[in-house]
C-alpha cells in the first residue's frame, strides 16, 4: 500500500507486442491513488517498470488487465514469479477478463519444475495462491477506497475489452484500454483530471504494415478498425473537457518518419488543453 500524492506512471506506451531497437515497451501503467498501488495491464517490461518507479514488487495491491491481447498481460506470470522470489508472501488481487485464469494455470504448469524446486529447496510459500483472480465485467468495483467503473469498449474481434475509470476523493483518472473511436468515451471521461488514451496515426499504420515481414492485409485492417486516431482522441478530450490528456499505445512507435510534432498536430485539431505525448516512465500528477 502506497502513501503520498496520487501519481500515474506510464511504464509502457508502445502499441502492439513487438519491440525493436529504439522502440518503447508495450502497455503497462502504475496508479498510486488513495493509498493503493495498482498495476493496470502487464505488458512486457512491467516488472522492471515498477522497480524504476521506485515501488517494490511486493508493494503492488491490485492488478487490472483490460483485455487478453498479449501486449497487455504477457508479463503477468513473470511479474508474480519475480515478486515471489523478491519476498512476496501475500495474495494480490487480479481483476481481468474471462480466460485469465487459464493463462495463470498455464504459466504455473510451464514453470512447475522451478516452482516446485524453489518451494522445496528454498522454503518459499506456494506461488499458485498468490494471484487471486476475479473476472472483469461491466460491473463497478472498489480497490480500497477507489471506485472503479469499467466500460466495454470496441476492440474487435475481442469483446471482453474495457476502459477503466478510477475515482477517489474528487480525483478522476480514465484509461481507455484498446478501442476504436467511441462517442461514449467522452461521457465516460467527463471532467477527468487525466485521460490516458490509446492513439494511432493512420499514415503511420500504412508505413508500419508496409515494413512487416510476417503480416498481411489483415493486420492493417485490425489496427484501423480496432484503434482510435490521434485526431479522434483530441475530439474525445475536448468533448470530455479533461484537464490533461496523455497519449499511449501509440502506433507507429520508433519510426523516425513520424515525430512528436505529428502527434501534437493531430490532437491539436480539436483539443487545446494540457497534452502529454507518452514516453516510458512518464509520471503524471492529477
Amino acid at each position: 500500500m502506497s502513501g503520498g500524492p496520487d501519481v500515474l506512471t506510464l511504464m509502457g506506451v508502445k502499441g502492439g507486442p513487438a519491440i525493436r531497437p529504439g522502440s518503447h515497451m508495450p502497455t503497462s501503467n502504475l496508479l498510486q491513488m488513495g493509498g493503493q498501488t495498482v498495476l493496470i495491464d502487464a505488458g512486457l517490461g512491467c516488472t522492471q517498470g515498477i522497480c524504476k518507479a521506485g515501488i517494490p514488487l511486493t508493494g503492488v495491491d491490485c492488478i487490472v488487465i483490460t483485455h487478453l491481447h498479449s501486449d497487455h498481460y504477457l508479463e503477468l506470470g513473470p511479474f508474480f514469479h519475480t515478486a515471489w522470489t523478491a519476498g512476496l508472501t501475500r495474495p494480490i488481487r487480479v481483476v481481468g477478463p474471462k480466460g485469465l485464469q487459464a493463462y495463470w494455470d498455464g504459466f504455473l504448469a510451464s514453470m512447475a519444475f522451478d516452482i516446485d524446486l524453489r518451494q522445496e529447496d528454498e522454503g518459499r510459500c506456494p506461488l499458485a495462491s498468490l494471484a487471486q483472480i476475479e473476472e472483469l465485467s461491466d460491473a463497478a468495483f472498489r480497490i480500497g477506497a477507489i471506485d472503479v467503473q469499467p466500460l466495454r469498449n470496441i476492440h474487435p474481434p475481442i469483446t471482453d475489452s474495457f476502459a477503466l475509470r478510477f475515482d477517489h476523493d474528487g480525483t478522476r483518472i480514465v484509461i481507455s484500454g484498446d478501442t476504436a473511436y467511441m462517442d461514449t468515451m467522452a461521457d465516460f471521461a467527463t471532467g477527468a483530471d487525466i485521460l490516458v488514451h490509446e492513439a494511432m496515426l493512420p499514415a503511420g499504420v500504412e508505413a508500419l504494415v508496409a515494413k512487416m515481414t510476417n503480416g498481411d492485409h489483415r493486420l492493417r485492417e485490425h489496427i484501423l478498425r480496432s484503434h482510435t486516431s490521434a485526431e479522434d482522441v483530441g475530439r474525445i478530450a475536448r468533448d470530455a473537457q479533461v484537464k490533461q490528456l496523455a497519449l499511449t499505445h501509440m502506433v507507429p512507435d520508433g519510426d523516425p518518419a513520424f515525430t512528436q510534432q505529428d502527434w501534437v498536430d493531430a490532437v491539436r485539431k480539436h483539443y487545446d488543453g494540457e497534452l502529454h505525448i507518452g514516453i516510458d516512465g512518464m509520471r503524471l500528477l492529477p
